[in-house]
């Protein structure tokens, strides 16, 4: 069964938001439904080069799921909702869900 994948670009308009309450609320918040749902971080907020496109934000993550349905439900799970609210309080994001190739 192929994996699942979160990409997930998330700007703010003050870089300093990422280190507020408010985010530090949504990581701690968000951690019980990424354990549940066994999620991997490939990449997260590391340094990047932005080759094309529009301004995609200055935080970019990949996290890896068993499969698209485990992203899925995490993304729409009751755990996640509640911590997505303090993110969106300090940040905008543009997330993907993404099956992987199977081999």
């Amino acid at each position: 069964m192929p994996k699942g994948y979160w990409i997930a670009h998330v700007g703010a308009q003050d870089p300093s938001n990422f280190t507020s309450d408010a985010y530090q609320a949504y990581v701690s918040g968000a951690r019980p439904a990424f354990e549940k749902y066994n999620a991997r971080f490939m990449a997260r907020g590391g340094a990047f080069e932005q080759m094309e496109g529009d301004d995609l934000g200055s935080r970019h993550v990949v996290i890896e799921f068993d499969s698209l349905d485990d992203a899925k439900a995490c993304y729409n799970s009751d755990i996640y909702a509640e911590a997505k609210k303090h993110r969106m309080a300090v940040s905008s994001a543009a997330i993907i869900l993404i099956e992987g190739i199977e081999g």
